[in-house]
């Protein structure tokens, strides 16, 4: 039976200065999806779910963020009636911060249109992508997914459209992301946010979010570095998160330029202008952590462009 394997990357989603709209991927960790030709059943099966999600992500299709990314797909090619068993491989922490659902949902996507043909560019297939992602966190947003699927550092210009662009990436841009033993679940992490904030906020934030596109764009590190300052979410979510702000000094006390939470936490990230930096600086989070009683796991990576990998 024809089959495609595919491998989706972990992301970091809101970067201190873009929530729900910035997002960039990094190597590792990340997704296996297969998507299988199967003409002894009828439409879409979830045959398997190993891993860190086999456990706790249902087999059901229209209750699985791959299941429904694919499903959609299908439909809107006409094709929902066609025999295809799908595999799950969960490689990341789930509830981690580090768009685990995304990955599965872009991955899945990316699997069945190769398995058709691809009749859709890679671009079509965020739509299918965050209808899946949706099923997790229940709001329509494509800052892990786009990143995952497409690769690079990308910016949302709107989630109502879909209207997505691809930022550059300085050179030597390294980040660490470190995930402490801890899980909060992406729906929980939006409980704790306030639906409304100040003009003085508004205005630095905006600062800081211009500032960082004007970074990325000149290549001006020291600006990034200055740009990384979250006024809005991080001050309120970091309570989450045991110890966050010693871990925050530690990474920026090693040489990140900057560090915030990872997306709806606990993950946490630092970017950094070099690898070695990057490895100091995620070995100084987890330092910190550890003195607060939470293990963590690192991953150092520079800025993953690919997206999406068929195997």
């Amino acid at each position: 039976m024809k089959e495609v394997r595919v491998f989706a990357p972990a992301t970091v989603a809101n970067v201190a200065v873009g929530f729900d709209i910035l997002g960039f991927a990094i190597n590792r960790p990340g997704d296996e999806i297969v998507a299988r030709l199967n003409p002894d059943i009828t439409g879409l099966k979830i045959v398997a779910i190993t891993g860190t999600g086999d456990k706790i992500l249902p087999t059901e299709v229209l209750e699985n963020t791959a299941g429904v990314a694919a499903y959609t797909l299908l439909k809107h090619l006409g094709k929902e009636d066609l025999g295809i068993e799908l595999e799950v491989h969960k490689k990341m922490p789930f509830g981690s911060g580090l768009g685990s659902s995304a990955a599965s949902a872009a991955g899945a996507v990316v699997a069945v249109n190769e398995l058709l043909g691809a009749p859709l560019s890679r671009e079509s297939l965020l739509y299918f992508s965050v209808l899946g992602e949706e099923v997790a966190d229940g709001s329509f947003h494509a800052d892990n997914v786009a990143p995952s699927l497409v690769g690079g550092i990308t910016l949302i210009r709107s989630n109502e459209s879909l209207d997505i662009h691809h930022l550059p990436v300085p050179q030597n841009l390294q980040v660490a992301v470190v995930h402490p033993d801890i899980e909060i679940l992406t729906r929980d992490a939006r409980a704790v946010l306030s639906d409304t904030i100040s003009l003085k906020k508004a205005i630095r934030q905006t600062g800081s979010l211009a500032s960082f596109i004007t970074a990325l764009y000149t290549n001006d590190l020291p600006l990034l570095g200055r740009s990384l300052e979250d006024h809005i979410v991080e001050p309120q979510r970091k309570q989450l998160i045991k110890g966050f702000d010693d871990v925050k000094k530690a990474a920026l006390e090693c040489g990140a330029l900057g560090c915030s939470i990872s997306g709806a936490g606990p993950s946490v990230f630092a970017l950094c202008d070099s690898g070695y930096l990057a490895q100091a600086a995620g070995q100084g989070m987890q330092e910190a952590f550890a003195l607060h009683g939470v293990n963590s796991q690192l991953y150092v990576s520079p800025i993953n462009q690919d997206g999406v990998v068929i195997l």
